[in-house]
């Protein structure tokens, strides 16, 4: 059993009721998000509930011991060593893309009733090829960093100490990220210092050794534009002619391709717009979020917070991570921060702003006007909410304020 493995219940949950079957079970997300840490956590879980340790088989294709195994062929081998007799087995193979043509192998233990969980480089997981290669027979999961719920308990779970005042705990979480292994260290520089090389090792491995970027000047100016205008309304015409602007010469399928490269490494995630009075989605115009804030902080000289961008991206995150389908609103020229959809097909419009107080009765009349406004163009009778880190509570208009704090601990829903 592994020891000091904080059980994350939010994905292993959706995970469970799969894990006797014969379906593969692939768990992506960016690297160092903590899938190998929930594979343990599976393992500990089954092991509890008296499954026998021969029936299950751990390897980490990354871990010492196990890095020469690079071909079929030897992974089978390995695999096989650890059958010690016939019957229903557990197969948990990390970092699987280390071995080329690993598919058939997995699928083959499928195919003979065992349980296979994978987990691997999205840049593969996620392509077109292990769709095709695996002919359907698996599900994915996609695990994301800590939210700030987990990122609480996590700290709980380790006896780390944690403020009496949520709103600076919120802070330190902001600047902080939700990569797991960085609550290991004991200040935020070197914090920061460990995302900076979980940023690195992306880039190395998921993306420039992958793709084989071939014009890296103008590769470097896509990322750090997405990076530094994450929850901002994004333009590919404005970024290419901005980059023309600056002496590069390139095509725009270049600068797409770049764009599809961060999204496959799961370093931004894309947000389409869905046009109310037209009904459709606006491929043209997105909105790009970061994997992860600690991404923004460790890749910049200052740590200057922007909230409403900070508190927009947090949501967005939250809102995936809990299963809805996200859009970004337009009504005519007025855009609404998000459209959701949950399982049950039910809708929502939702706000963010950091606040909707001020320093003047003037100017949070305006506040105000400028968060409310979209709603009144919205005609439907879906649910709307605006969601602040504001404590005192605006109700009006038939719009449900909600405290962001308040709904990240699960203290709120929408």
């Amino acid at each position: 059993m592994f020891k000091k493995i904080y059980p994350r219940e939010k994905y292993i949950g959706r995970i469970r009721p799969f894990f006797d079957s014969d379906i593969i079970k692939i768990i992506t997300g960016i690297r160092r998000c903590g899938k190998s840490c929930i594979l343990k956590g599976i393992i500990n879980e089954l092991l509890e509930k008296g499954t026998e340790e021969k029936k299950i088989i751990y390897i980490p294709l990354d871990n010492r011991g196990y890095k020469n195994i690079k071909t079929p062929e030897q992974l089978e081998e390995r695999i096989e060593s650890m059958i010690s007799e016939d019957g229903f087995y557990y197969l948990f193979i990390d970092e699987v893309q280390n071995v080329a043509g690993f598919e058939s192998i997995v699928q083959a233990y499928a195919e003979d009733g065992f349980s296979v969980f994978l987990t691997g480089s999205n840049s593969y997981l996620l392509s077109d090829e292990i769709s095709t290669k695996l002919t359907g027979r698996y599900l994915t999961f996609e695990v994301f960093t800590l939210d700030f719920s987990e990122y609480l308990q996590m700290k709980e779970f380790f006896r780390l100490s944690v403020h009496e005042d949520i709103r600076e705990e919120f802070n330190e979480y902001i600047l902080n990220g939700g990569f797991p292994k960085a609550l290991e260290f004991p200040d935020i520089d070197s914090r920061q210092v460990y995302t900076r090389g979980i940023i690195e090792e992306i880039f190395e491995k998921d993306v420039k050794r992958r793709k084989r970027i071939s014009n890296i000047p103008v590769f470097e100016r896509v990322q750090s534009f997405l990076l530094n205008n994450y929850s901002s309304t994004f333009s590919l015409s404005k970024l290419t002619e901005y980059l023309r602007k600056e002496g590069f010469s390139f095509k725009d399928a270049t600068v797409r391709g770049y764009i599809e490269d961060l999204k496959k490494a799961k370093i931004v995630y894309e947000c389409n717009r869905f046009d109310l009075k037209s009904n459709r989605s606006i491929k043209r115009e997105q909105k790009y979020y970061l994997a992860d804030l600690a991404i923004y902080f460790a890749t910049n000289t200052d740590n200057v917070v922007n909230y409403g961008s900070s508190l927009e991206n947090i949501v967005y995150h939250y809102l995936i991570s809990h299963g809805y389908q996200v859009s970004v609103g337009r009504i005519g020229k007025l855009e609404c921060d998000f459209i959701v959809r949950d399982k049950n097909q039910k809708y929502a419009y939702i706000q963010v702003t950091y606040s909707l107080q001020a320093g003047d009765i003037d100017s949070a009349k305006k506040l105000k006007e400028r968060e409310y406004r979209p709603f009144r163009f919205i005609k439907d009778g879906y649910p709307r909410y605006i969601i602040s880190l504001d404590t005192f509570r605006d109700q009006q208009e038939g719009v449900h304020h909600i405290n962001a704090i308040d709904l990240f601990l699960g203290k709120e829903v929408i």
